[in-house]
């Protein structure tokens, strides 16, 4: 899933944004290649990225939903778990570059994300563990959306008068 700003700028008498794109500060172009780039990697995953997406697709893991090369931004996240804001990278040759994965790890986090790296290596000779470990971390995070602190008394069984 692509996780785009809204369109329609002149919303609440905003000025609109002439020439800047579809939001995220890329243009429209940037964003459609992305998009298509995150298309071709979940039609053709790597085999780490396959065997632990058997694991947490259809909410396998503990109930949470995964989505699997999520653009944010400007980047992809391997697999996100937008409910608990947390991200999951298979780390491999790509992933070679370490200033530019701490960048980027900023930039998500930034965005209210967490991010967790897993070695290819452990998830084909490790799966259970990369599984327990990310139970475990989704299990201990603070809950992404607190409730309304006033919610309306309506559908809480009480009536009007």
């Amino acid at each position: 899933m692509t996780l785009t700003p809204r369109d329609d700028a002149r919303r609440h008498d905003t000025p609109p944004l002439q020439g800047r794109g579809r939001g995220w500060g890329m243009s429209a172009g940037a964003l459609d290649r992305l998009s298509g780039y995150a298309r071709t990697m979940r039609r053709e995953p790597t085999e780490p990225e396959k065997r632990l997406w058997a694991r947490l697709s259809r909410s396998q893991l503990g109930g949470f939903k995964f989505r699997r090369q999520a653009v944010i931004g400007s980047y992809i996240a391997d697999f996100l778990c937008p409910a608990a804001g947390l991200i999951v990278e298979v780390d491999g040759e790509t992933h070679a570059d370490a200033q530019r994965d701490v960048r980027r790890d900023a930039a998500l986090t930034e965005l209210g994300f967490r991010v967790v790296h897993i070695g290819n290596t452990d998830v084909m000779h490790n799966i259970e563990g990369v599984l327990a470990h990310l139970l475990g971390t989704l299990q201990a995070m603070p809950a992404r959306w607190a409730p309304h602190p006033n919610p309306s008394p309506e559908g809480e069984g009480l009536t009007r008068i």
